[in-house]
């Protein structure tokens, strides 16, 4: 429910589970001397209703959530506005449910109870990921803004659940979200109604959305998808405007051999996006432990857990985590005089050096003013070639005695074909991690893939063989 993000065997799942009944169990503590056991009555029918199919629609369902004051400098967040209201619930599901709304608020404002009202706040938008105890994620969706009036007054989130992973489409959505808002609450209706109504569209597709504001007439709002779906939920932007080229390369080798990564900033918008942003470097394998992008306070004792973990943690926390050990603590912020807070001290030396110099040549080719979709190009080409030229060969390398058996992966010829010494060393140590085992187990099972990556190795087979065809070609004429 917190946001680990797990497939696969016993082990990791049991782990998984393990983590996710603590952060249950310590959220329900946490929230169980509160008003917030039961929902306020305007919102007592909102629920995550897991039975329901949502994967063709655009979101399960939208809740404002504003802060309530309860003394001298404190508040609590609550649902004052959802949509859809569901009625249908049976008891044990709504049980369950009003565990999943508690998380919702803790991730909206994760900071905590004290604030101070304000008259001037930035919006930012930021998202969080919700897993099932079954190991199926819902994405979060959140923009915190000031909301109209007068004087100082708290600040208060949209957020929007959806089991679709597409950061800059949510985005947009807020954009207009936000627009009626300015209107009134009543306009909001209309225009999530419509989006619900409209099919999501597949990658590279576009919905036109019709929406009516008085005094502006009928809108047409257009949703377009990426087209590489798998980078849809990523912006590189933020990555590389904290970290120079150099620093990112260490934080991907971590994050390789799944060791203990924490990023501070101190906005929830540079958490969110970075943390997502360093997943997809990894890309065509997928990060298997825990995953928060932005740690609630109540939270935070999670940097304690010995496990892989990929955190996020605002830097009025900072104290409560720098003195941990063996892992890599970011410091996020632009021209930080040390952006390792702590460090193993073998980041630098983990990636082969010829393959560092190779990726860091590749990045050098994005601008300053790139677009985020430029930007996305040159830098999931740049690491997807690194993986093709260490684990490429890895499908010459699962044998079966017939189409109708699942293939077996040689692990020993997989790393003697390894002409380089330097790859060779790292790729022994690559394969040790869970990502590496999912990965293995799914190429056994389907020995013929499909996508971006096996597309990729394929060009780099043919280039190659182009390359040795050309070689010998003019060692004839030499001749």
């Amino acid at each position: 429910m917190s946001e680990p993000v797990a497939h696969g065997h016993h082990g990791p799942m049991k782990r998984l589970s393990t983590m996710f009944s603590y952060l249950q169990e310590k959220i329900q503590r946490d929230w169980s001397d509160r008003d917030l056991t039961q929902p306020p009555p305007p919102t007592s029918d909102i629920t995550m209703h897991s039975a329901l199919d949502h994967s063709h629609n655009f979101f399960e369902y939208l809740v404002v959530v504003s802060l309530r004051k309860k003394g001298e400098g404190t508040y609590e967040p609550q649902i004052t506005y959802q949509f859809p209201k569901r009625t249908d619930m049976r008891s044990s599901q709504k049980e369950e449910e009003e565990k999943s709304l508690k998380a919702i608020l803790l991730f909206c404002f994760p900071e905590g109870i004290n604030w101070a009202p304000l008259t001037e706040y930035s919006s930012e938008t930021f998202s969080f990921v919700l897993t099932e105890v079954d190991g199926s994620r819902k994405n979060g969706y959140c923009r915190r803004l000031l909301p109209s009036g007068k004087g100082a007054r708290a600040p208060e989130a949209y957020c929007i659940i959806s089991r679709v992973a597409c950061f800059g489409l949510f985005s947009k959505i807020f954009d207009e979200v936000e627009k009626r808002r300015q209107i009134s609450m009543a306009m909001i209706y209309p225009f999530m109604q419509s989006l619900r109504e409209a099919p999501f569209p597949a990658p590279g597709n576009t919905v036109k959305i019709k929406s009516f504001i008085p005094e502006s007439g009928t809108e047409i709002i257009s949703l377009t998808r990426p087209l590489d779906s798998w980078l849809e939920h990523v912006d590189f932007r933020t990555l590389f405007r904290c970290l120079k080229d150099e620093e990112v390369l260490q934080v991907f080798a971590s994050a390789v051999l799944e060791r203990r990564i924490i990023f501070i900033a101190e906005e929830l918008s540079t958490l969110s996006q970075v943390l997502h942003a360093v997943a997809a470097l990894l890309y065509p394998f997928t990060w298997q432990h825990t995953f928060i992008s932005i740690v609630p306070s109540v939270l935070i004792d999670v940097v304690m857990a010995p496990t892989p973990y990929l955190l996020g943690v605002q830097r009025h926390k900072l104290d409560e985590v720098i003195d941990q050990s063996d892992m890599l603590i970011v410091d996020l912020t632009e021209g930080a005089d040390n952006t390792f807070i702590t460090c193993i001290g073998d980041e630098s030396t983990i990636l082969p050096e010829k393959l560092q110099m190779e990726l860091l040549q590749e990045l050098r080719c994005k601008r300053d003013n790139s677009t985020s979709e430029e930007l996305k190009k040159v830098v999931s080409e740049a690491f997807l070639s690194f993986f093709v030229k260490t684990v490429g060969h890895i499908s010459s390398h699962v044998k079966s005695c017939n189409s109708r058996q699942p293939g077996v992966f040689q692990k020993k010829s997989f790393c003697k074909a390894i002409e380089s010494k330097a790859v060779r060393h790292f790729v022994k140590r690559f394969i040790q991690t869970q990502m590496f085992d999912l990965f293995i187990q799914e190429v056994e099972r389907q020995p013929t893939q499909e996508g971006v990556f096996h597309k990729k190795v394929l060009e780099d087979q043919e280039s190659k063989k182009k390359e040795k065809a050309n070689r010998v070609w003019m060692k004839g004429r030499v001749v």
